[in-house]
């Protein structure tokens, strides 16, 4: 356990888009209790599937840093075939973010358009 708080603190600190993350999901986390103000809540089922979204985007992030900071110890010098698999990783992520994006419209579309009164 202490190795893993060890490795998040590690990820707060030293990965700019792992704190990127941290505030967006704040924010949603944010946005979704104060759709409460407007006679508007998230149910259990729309949560659950929004900290897996946000969860899946920090573990991929996660992921990604440790493996590209193992190539660069391993193997510090270019190569295409290292670059490849770097790039194979961050899109991971990537896709990983966009499906969360997606969750995050999806769930919260309907709550906003009701706000709206559309």
């Amino acid at each position: 356990m202490r190795f893993a708080l060890n490795g998040l603190i590690i990820l707060l600190r030293k990965e700019r888009n792992f704190r990127i993350m941290g505030i967006v999901s704040v924010i949603v986390v944010i946005v979704g209790y104060s759709l409460d103000y407007f006679g508007e809540h998230l149910n259990r089922f729309e949560w659950a599937i929004l900290w897996c979204a946000m969860g899946l985007v920090f573990v991929s992030e996660g992921l990604n840093t440790a493996l590209e900071t193992t190539i660069d110890v391993i193997h510090p010098e270019q190569n295409p075939m290292i670059g490849r698999a770097k790039d194979m990783a961050a899109g991971a992520t990537l896709a990983a973010s966009f499906v969360a994006i997606i969750v995050g419209i999806y769930i919260f579309g309907p709550h906003v358009m009701s706000i709206l009164g559309n």
